[in-house]
């Protein structure tokens, strides 16, 4: 199956899903060139601002929609986003939604000689955000870090 038929299949069956959630459907985007390949689709929603919540309710219920049909049968990522979602983690609950992500971690002073730190997240706490970065656990202080983000580059 090529894959132009299996994002068609998916808009034909995220664009009504959506619709129930009171979310539109913005892009469907499927990245064969990584393993496994990841599912991108893009909501948002037209009422509010997108939120993590919104993500979450597609995220579910495409899932179940996707389990249920035989468009993609080999494994796959599915991420849902929205061009509009911060790529920004300030709350405890984006920290814990996010864990195991590609972020970026910017500091105000270097720490250890670095004002830039990417990894994937570990963790947060009352003292550091915790990143692995090639299998090693790193603690970058609280107090230096100017913002973390979520790293779109993969």
């Amino acid at each position: 199956m090529t894959h132009l038929v299996v994002v068609s299949q998916i808009i034909d069956l995220a664009t009504p899903l959506a619709q129930e959630l009171n979310l539109e459907l913005v892009d469907v985007v499927f990245q064969t060139n990584k393993r496994p390949p990841v599912l991108r689709v893009d909501i948002r929603n037209p009422r509010a601002d997108t939120s993590l919540d919104d993500c979450e309710r597609m995220s579910r219920a495409l899932e179940a929609k996707l389990d249920a049909t035989e468009i993609l049968s080999s494994s796959y990522v599915l991420e849902i986003s929205s061009p509009g979602i911060s790529r920004v983690l300030t709350t405890d609950r984006d920290f814990l939604a996010f864990k195991g992500f590609a972020v970026i971690v910017k500091t105000f002073a270097p720490y250890k000689e670095q004002k830039e730190w990417q990894g994937k997240l570990l963790s947060r706490d009352g003292e550091a955000v915790y990143i692995n970065q090639k299998g090693k656990a790193i603690a970058i202080p609280r107090n230096l870090i100017a913002k973390v983000q979520l790293d779109d580059g993969g």
